[in-house]
């Protein structure tokens, strides 16, 4: 139960805050010990994770949604096309690359690159912070950041790094990076969810109920409060930090890859 417990306070923690929590669970494997979490447990820590979004921004959520039945505002409406644009690149880049990205779990060496990657993507979101600042987004803006949040398939690249700070470097205020940021995991968290629950009814196996809701409840509450702790980091623009210890531990993981 401690294994469980453990891989859902793993994905909670590092599913927000920018350092990867697809790098991490490969870290762990390695450094800990830990066994993967299997395709069933990895989907459900997955869905744990969204009913975390879904709570913290249930108000988002409902404006869009009132939009959709024309009882909201025209920005609201062209937020949800947004949204809707920005998935299609991580949809396309899941399913065309599927086998590079699933190779990619196996190779340490590319978890400590990608984690120095995003440390470059925190760095540059804070260098370019004083340009223009838009709390709306912009066609363009959506589907640069959905660009990026298709390159965080890859272990080691962080999703909320990747598109809040390309979001920020665009010229959107932090906060609306970040809601952009948060609303568009929606949809890539259901769909990873959805992939990871397909491939285990190919092959099915015995599954560890109590286990298995222990991993989701974890994954749930330290999510929630993960998400509460970096929308509050980008409110005072202190994502940055991050920077740093991905640099770090993308830097040894790099090093530890050779000498072993």
């Amino acid at each position: 139960m401690i294994r469980y417990a453990l891989l859902g306070c793993i994905q909670g923690l590092t599913e927000f805050l920018p350092v990867s929590s697809s790098g991490h669970l490969v870290l762990a494997e390695r450094i800990l010990g830990l066994d993967p979490p299997g395709v069933f447990l990895e989907a459900m820590l997955h869905w744990g994770t969204l009913a975390a979004i879904l709570i913290v921004f249930r108000r988002d959520l409902l404006t869009l949604l009132r939009s959709l039945r024309g009882r909201g505002r025209i920005e609201d409406r062209k937020d949800v096309g947004f949204l809707i644009a920005a998935s299609v690149p991580i949809v396309v880049v899941a399913l065309a690359f599927r086998g590079p990205i699933e190779a990619a779990f196996s190779s340490i060496l590319g978890v400590g690159i990608a984690l120095c990657v995003t440390a470059a993507f925190l760095l540059v979101g804070h260098a370019w912070h004083r340009r223009e600042r838009r709390p709306t987004v912009r066609f363009v803006d959506a589907l640069a950041i959905g660009l990026a949040q298709a390159v965080s398939v890859f272990p080691g690249v962080s999703r909320s790094g990747a598109t809040i700070s390309t979001g920020a470097a665009r010229g959107l205020t932090h906060a609306g990076a970040a809601r952009f940021s948060f609303l568009l995991a929606i949809p890539a968290l259901f769909g990873a969810g959805m992939l990871h629950l397909y491939d285990a009814l190919q092959t099915p196996s015995a599954v560890d109920w109590p286990g298995v809701a222990l991993g989701t409840a974890c994954a749930f509450l330290v999510g929630w409060a993960a998400l509460r702790l970096v929308l509050r980091l980008v409110r005072r623009q202190r994502l940055w930090l991050f920077a740093v210890y991905c640099s770090a531990v993308g830097i040894a993981t790099i090093v530890g890859s050779q000498c072993g």
